[in-house]
């Protein structure tokens, strides 16, 4: 049975890690949240005490932490992941960290002779649950056809992309995720209007599924609350795809974006939206929130 050391067990990482334990994949896994660790074992998952014991034997191992300075503190240096795996050894990062810092990733792994990738994802924690994540994957094409049979285990097959060479799939990630904030702002604007002038916010949602403002807010994460079964909308904004989570993926667009000579003018302006809501305290709320803000509580 092939074993994947997973690192990073938290909203999306402990869901991907069980469906790999479901799909036939052995899991030694690592986390420092003790509960966290606890729930993949309960799965059937192996703990391991550290992330280089996790990969100790691992024929694949497998990231998911907060940004890229923790991915670098797990993978690079003496005592990094790198440094102890045999060469020739897959490695897969599927964090949502900047560009650069994956770059820098891709050419430390060549050094040690590791295949690594770029693999961040889309979908949310309720695609993670799913197993039908996107994954965007950045480095070689022999390396992709190596991931592909892991990946699959937690993902769409026909949402695996090979986005391109190093840190391709960071950047394919943050240009994603910035029209994703763009279109659920506007998306929540459209509702709002509708509703201020009479409009059943369910049957507009059905018109512009049907019509040119179709988008993905739409189709499968309605922001009106009560008007889409499962959507944090109907829960308080909870759980979901956090505007924390939102913010700071925005911060990596705008920067990718100023790297590369682009007026991303929406993006900077869809970050200061988010950026407002986590002034609001509402962090740690689903990014679909913003509909509150648009909304008196008596029209909601």
């Amino acid at each position: 049975m092939p074993t994947v050391a997973f690192i990073g067990l938290g909203n999306m990482g402990g869901p991907m890690a069980k469906n790999l334990l479901n799909n036939g994949w052995a899991v030694t896994a690592f986390d420092l949240s003790e509960s966290a660790l606890s729930d993949a074992v309960g799965a059937g998952a192996v703990a391991a005490p550290s992330a280089t014991d996790a990969a100790s034997g691992a024929d694949v191992v497998f990231s998911m932490l907060p940004a890229g300075k923790h991915v670098k503190s797990v993978m690079l240096g003496d005592t990094g992941v790198f440094s102890h795996l045999p060469k020739g050894t897959l490695v897969l990062d599927a964090s949502t960290i900047d560009a650069a810092t994956a770059r820098e990733l891709h050419v430390a792994a060549r050094d040690s002779g590791i295949d690594f990738m770029d693999t961040p994802v889309s979908g949310g924690v309720a695609a993670a649950q799913a197993g039908t994540l996107a994954f965007m994957c950045g480095g070689t094409a022999e390396a992709f056809l190596r991931a592909k049979d892991v990946l699959k285990a937690m993902g769409n097959e026909e949402k695996i992309f090979h986005a391109g060479p190093d840190g391709a799939g960071q950047v394919a990630k943050a240009a994603n995720n910035m029209l994703l904030a763009i279109h659920m702002i506007g998306t929540c604007e459209a509702l709002a209007i509708g509703a201020a002038n009479g409009l059943d916010p369910s049957v507009q949602s059905a018109i512009m599924k049907a019509s040119s403002g179709n988008n993905w807010s739409l189709q499968v994460y309605n922001p009106w609350p009560g008007v889409m079964d499962g959507a944090p909308a109907g829960n308080d904004y909870k759980p979901g795809f956090m505007v924390d989570l939102m913010a700071k993926d925005l911060g990596l667009a705008i920067e990718l974006a100023e790297q590369s000579s682009v007026d991303a003018d929406f993006g900077r302006r869809a970050s200061e939206v988010y950026q407002s809501l986590q002034a609001a305290g509402l962090g740690r709320d689903d990014f679909s929130i913003v509909m509150q803000s648009l909304v008196k509580s008596d029209g909601a």
